[in-house]
């Protein structure tokens, strides 16, 4: 297709609709909101829809999403000065099939990737995530090529710090996760304690809109076990229903009160111990949530 061609109206909306999972999966990984990554997708389609013609659809389409989740970081990153307690990413459900979830990045990892600046964010993501090669990326966010490779090293060398081990088996994480659900759900202290490594860590994200469990990040295992049980006592957790789900590629539990999301429990395995808990009661945050 040369510069020069017109794309009609069809063609356009079939050439967008075909690049759509691949610009929904870049952008989500930059900004860890569903939200803010339709927005940026309507901004793209509207961008491309005015083209006349364009050599390379596919670069295109990943510059103008790339660029504009750049700009809009600095509004999440606004909104997370003001958030009640600890910000977690949104969750999306994701493919349980190992093959299809290749590009599911974890909460862990998106949580992780909060840390970094927004360039060093979109680099990792485009580099480690998609197999972008470095001169791409560097057409892609306008930099050198050298520029993005001390970009990515400093960005590798940092997620690598706070995330230095390996992820856990699928099935491993999974069983874990059904322990952990059936201690809580049995209001087992002494199971709940076996299951959590000693220093865990608990980020509880309701957004000052749901039950949390405090305004920082809590650790230690006496600590949280006794937390958990004790709100599971004051709510029984017998009146939510519980659906094991692929959450950002990880094996997950949703509850739900009757047909709605009510909480989403993410865990970080190491060994057979859960060593992070990841849990999103923020309803503004479980609302896009398919539940089939």
């Amino acid at each position: 297709m040369s510069a020069h061609d017109e794309v009609s109206p069809d063609a356009a909306t079939e050439v967008y609709v075909g690049h759509r999972e691949l610009l929904f999966s870049i952008v989500y990984n930059i900004l860890g909101s569903v939200a803010d990554t339709e927005d940026v997708l309507q901004e793209t389609w509207l961008a491309w829809s005015r083209r006349s013609g364009v050599e390379n659809p596919r670069a295109y389409l990943v510059r103008i999403a790339v660029n504009s989740a750049l700009a809009r970081r600095t509004t999440i990153n606004r909104r997370k000065e003001e958030y009640v307690g600890p910000w977690l990413p949104e969750p999306v459900i994701t493919p349980a099939d190992p093959v299809e979830r290749a590009e599911a990045v974890s909460l862990a990892v998106l949580v992780v990737l909060e840390t970094l600046t927004p360039l060093e964010r979109a680099v990792f993501v485009l580099h480690e995530v998609f197999g972008y090669a470095h001169p791409e990326i560097a057409a892609i966010v306008d930099r050198t090529p050298a520029a993005v490779r001390q970009l990515a090293h400093r960005a590798r060398e940092h997620v690598r710090a706070r995330r230095p081990r390996f992820p856990a088996d699928p099935g491993v994480q999974q069983e874990v996760t059904q322990r952990f659900i059936d201690a809580v759900v049995g209001g087992d202290l002494n199971a709940l304690m076996e299951v959590l490594a000693p220093d865990v860590t608990l980020w509880a994200d309701g957004g000052g809109k749901a039950r949390a469990a405090g305004l920082r990040p809590l650790l230690g295992r006496d600590r949280i076990g006794r937390l958990i049980i004790g709100d599971r006592l004051r709510r029984p957790v017998s009146s939510l229903g519980i659906r094991y789900r692929t959450v950002n590629g990880d094996p997950s539990a949703l509850l739900l009160s009757g047909d709605t999301p009510y909480a989403v429990i993410v865990l970080d395995v190491e060994g057979d111990q859960v060593s992070g808990i990841y849990a999103i009661t923020n309803p503004d945050k479980l609302s896009r949530l398919e539940v089939d």
